[in-house]
């Protein structure tokens, strides 16, 4: 039974270095942008950079559209080939990397040079695969370390160990008088 004490400052657990560095880390991503883009306006001028700008946002959507394209071809392609009962293909090179792409051609849609470039290098396809062989490698370590269960059970342990004081865990039981009898309409409510 809680009281609605608050929980000890003490046994509050850390915060975690994402949650930590990733407001100032957007808040530095943001400078450096527009510092970036006034140095460009300033070497030439603002017609150049909007031309950049929108040539950036031309390109990502051109790459987000093909991926999509790709992805749901592969997807259907799946799909026939299990409705005709044939064994569908193994790995597939063409299928990898339609994350990869979209996330580079989103970031060559969000105005900025420093995002385009990201977005342009995401789209080679050596850098597709080194991204792509450590996120794997990344979601492997972080599975192995969480407790055996189901996913649900994960998710419901990081509630438990994470309390805010709001959430009591329990069950309603109702016990009515003869349960075997039907129940008798209730009266109207009146003013």
């Amino acid at each position: 039974m809680t009281t609605g004490a608050q929980t000890p400052s003490s046994a509050r657990p850390r915060r975690s270095r994402l949650r930590t560095f990733l407001p100032l880390g957007i808040a530095v991503w943001l400078v450096l942008e527009i510092w970036l883009l006034t140095l460009v306006a300033g070497a030439s001028n603002a017609l150049v950079v909007l031309l950049v700008l929108l040539a950036g946002v031309a390109a990502g959507s051109v790459v987000i559209k093909r991926a999509g394209r790709r992805a749901f071809r592969n997807l259907s392609e799946t799909l026939q080939q299990q409705q005709s009962g044939t064994a569908p293909a193994g790995a597939r090179p063409a299928g990898e990397g339609n994350g990869l792409m979209m996330l580079g051609g989103l970031l060559l849609i969000i105005p900025g040079l420093l995002s385009d470039a990201v977005g342009l290098l995401l789209l080679l396809p050596p850098v597709q695969k080194t991204v792509s062989r450590s996120a794997e490698r990344t979601f492997e370590r972080k599975l192995r370390e969480a407790d055996p269960g189901t996913v649900g059970g994960v998710f419901r342990q990081a509630r438990i160990h994470q309390p805010d004081g709001k959430v009591v865990q329990g069950e309603v039981v109702r016990d009515e008088p003869g349960g075997d009898t039907p129940r008798q309409p209730r009266p109207p409510l009146t003013h």
